[in-house]
């Protein structure tokens, strides 16, 4: 598994295999255990396809009450449970453990209220991202948040990850359109958290739940904001002849108080491998291209047009098309929702990096991250949320190739490195999982690490729910508060570090 190591599997829990299964199987009857190693199979990865481990069992729950009970002999028994949506996570976040359980919440996948008057829809996990526009749509409604794997994502995956997408510009994050959840913690209990209402007293648990990447708890109910259908939509691709002066109108047109309802980039090589995979009608001769779009009332867009073509216009573009149809807007965005597919035909593998920067750092970043192109040898696709400052590079290697994977692991590292140093994140929302773990001291202190590791704790004090993400250093719960590392000598050296 290259340089990403795992907790140490329990050999007791390993042995006693068998029991733990038939337990299971009166919990969940019939094919809802799944414990056969070739049925396995098919759970042993997410999209960090680099990384694989068969899981123990899967457990494939279709009742909140089945969910109760199995995280609740998980916890009288000490094992542990990996939950899972659709397994679209491209930062390892459902990566499976030998000796713990999997948990599928895609049979979870009804919606189960529609409250056109409220502007809300409740939903199971399982439901995916663009499910739930689907559901609303013959009312002029829709789901904002747009991740590319739409088609296929759970909005439970979601929730883990605080997804955004290509409108999350103006539209917002997971976060900013989720209303209300009901879920289960390790303990088995049940409960439920916001609603349909627009606030909710006490703490914001909710917001602490979106984004906590399965480590608080197992989502069993979403309900989420959906929006009216903007009067008008319309997008202008814009081409540039370097990537740096498309950085800078990005830059230039945030500046000028225009928010777009997307505004995303891509690079050449980017650009290249949509248009052969989709024929959306990119230009070719231009470095990078910059998709814009705006939406509201009809004048207002045509205002918006105006000023943004100026703006790109200086900046020295050299392409702009403005999309005359919904069909041919939406033809536009075809091709950078590909992008990710369309890479995979130009190269054997690649890794998706998740940075957040800066917008005023943009151009400088583009520019380093060519320069480390050359240092560690491998091509590298750039395609941004360019205005919210969230990077996608990906990282072109082919496996088969000894060394390969390491370097591209390196070149990733450095690139989360160069984002925290001008001023970014290591995650915009594919969170951390085990692709960034490793690399958290790079931006919070031990200090902060274990604060956050007390908020772990106190939603599972066993550490049973997907462990192994997200921390680098595991603290045991009754420790944490008193642990202090003096002159680089780390106390309590039995504890596992991975």
């Amino acid at each position: 598994m290259s340089g990403i190591a795992m907790p140490k599997p329990s050999e007791k829990l390993l042995r006693n295999k068998m029991k733990i299964v038939q337990d299971l199987q009166q919990i969940i009857p019939g094919e809802g255990v799944i414990s056969e190693e070739v049925e396995l199979r098919p759970y042993e990865t997410d999209a960090l396809t680099a990384y694989r481990q068969v899981p123990l069992a899967v457990v494939l729950p279709e009742t909140v009450d089945q969910v109760s009970r199995v995280l609740k002999y998980c916890y009288d028994n000490d094992v542990k449970v990996v939950p899972r949506g659709a397994g679209t996570s491209l930062s390892g976040g459902a990566l499976p453990l030998a000796d713990g359980i999997l948990m599928s919440m895609m049979k979870f996948n009804q919606v189960l209220d529609i409250d056109f008057e409220n502007r809300a829809v409740v939903v199971q996990p399982g439901v995916t991202n663009l499910g739930i526009t689907h559901a609303v749509q013959h009312e002029g409604f829709y789901y904002a948040p747009d991740p590319s794997s739409q088609i296929a994502c759970s909005i439970g995956g979601n929730i883990a990850e605080n997804s955004g997408g290509v409108h999350s510009l103006k539209y917002g994050l997971t976060t900013n359109n989720v209303l209300g959840l009901e879920m289960v913690l390790m303990t088995g209990e049940i409960i439920r958290l916001g609603g349909k209402h627009l606030d909710s007293e006490g703490y914001d648990f909710l917001a602490l739940m979106t984004g906590s990447e399965g480590l608080l708890g197992v989502v069993t109910e979403v309900t989420v904001r959906i929006l009216q259908k903007p009067e008008t939509a319309r997008a202008a691709l814009i081409g540039f002849p370097t990537s740096e002066e498309a950085g800078q109108c990005v830059a230039e047109i945030i500046g000028e108080g225009i928010i777009p309802g997307g505004m995303e980039l891509m690079d050449k090589l980017a650009i290249d491998a949509a248009e052969d995979f989709v024929h959306a009608g990119y230009p070719l001769d231009v470095e990078a291209l910059m998709i814009v779009e705006l939406d509201g009332p009809e004048a207002e867009v045509d205002y918006l047009l105006d000023r943004v073509s100026a703006i790109a216009t200086a900046n020295n573009s050299t392409y702009l098309r403005v999309s005359q149809s919904e069909e041919e807007r939406n033809t536009f965005w075809a091709g950078r929702k590909a992008a990710f597919p369309a890479v995979g035909r130009i190269s054997p593998d690649y890794l998706c990096m998740d940075g957040t920067i800066p917008r005023k750092a943009l151009p400088e970043v583009l520019r380093r991250m060519q320069d480390l192109s050359v240092k560690h040898g491998l091509r590298c696709a750039n395609v941004f949320h360019a205005g919210d400052g969230n990077l996608h590079p990906l990282i072109l290697y082919d496996a088969n190739k000894p060394g390969e994977l390491e370097a591209a692991e390196a070149f990733g590292a450095d690139i989360l490195r160069l984002c925290v140093e001008v001023g970014g994140v290591l995650t915009g929302e594919h969170g951390v999982g085990i692709e960034k773990r490793d690399l958290m001291p790079e931006m919070f202190t031990e200090d902060d690490l274990k604060q956050q590791q007390r908020v772990k704790c106190a939603f599972d004090e066993k550490q049973l729910l997907n462990p192994g993400k997200v921390f680098p250093v595991l603290h045991r719960c009754a420790e944490l508060g008193r642990m202090h590392v003096h002159k680089g000598q780390l106390p309590f050296p039995d504890i596992p570090r991975f």
